[in-house]
This record gives C-alpha cells, structure tokens and sequence, in this order.
C-alpha cells in the first residue's frame, strides 16, 4: 500500500520536487532547511518533526523553528522533505 501511495504522490507532484528558495516564507529560521510559499498547511511535517516545524499564526503555512543540530535532526528533516506532498520543504545546505 505505501508503494502504491508514493506512485500517486510522485505523480501528482510532477518532476519539479523542488522548494523555489527564492519564496522561502519569512517565519523561516536562518539555515540551509526552509519552507516557500507552496505550502497548503498540511502539518505533515509540524506533526512529523515538530522540533523544527511549527504552523505560522495565522495557519496559512508552516515554517522553520528550528535547525538541525545534530545527524538524526538531519535525517528527520530529511524524511519530512520527502514526505512533503507539495515539495515545500527545501535544504540548501
């Protein structure tokens, strides 16, 4: 069933699978990871990493908190920058 569900995924996304760094939104804490203005407020990743995801005030997105500090901080953003379904989350680093 996952298999299946990262088709769908994949498919609906198209082939950017790429944050436009240019519209990173401004709650973002400095550093390579950050959100852009794609977000649809899903909470995948508020819900998944909420260490570093947070929801913006007025729920219209979510941003940044914080930055890893350490390789499973990474890794764990990591995942949710995979699992973003609308490829909001970007890393530059």
């Amino acid at each position: 069933m996952y298999y299946v569900t990262q088709i769908i995924i994949i498919h609906l996304r198209g082939e950017s699978n790429i944050a436009d760094k240019n519209s990173k939104v401004s709650e973002n804490v400095p550093g390579p990871y950050y959100v852009d203005e794609s977000c649809i407020a899903c909470q995948v990743c508020t819900d998944e990493a909420p260490d570093h995801f947070k929801m913006a005030d007025n729920n219209s997105n979510a941003y940044v908190s914080r930055q890893p500090e350490n390789d499973d901080e990474k890794d764990l953003c990591e995942k949710v920058l995979g699992i973003c379904p609308v490829d909001a989350i970007g890393n530059d680093g």
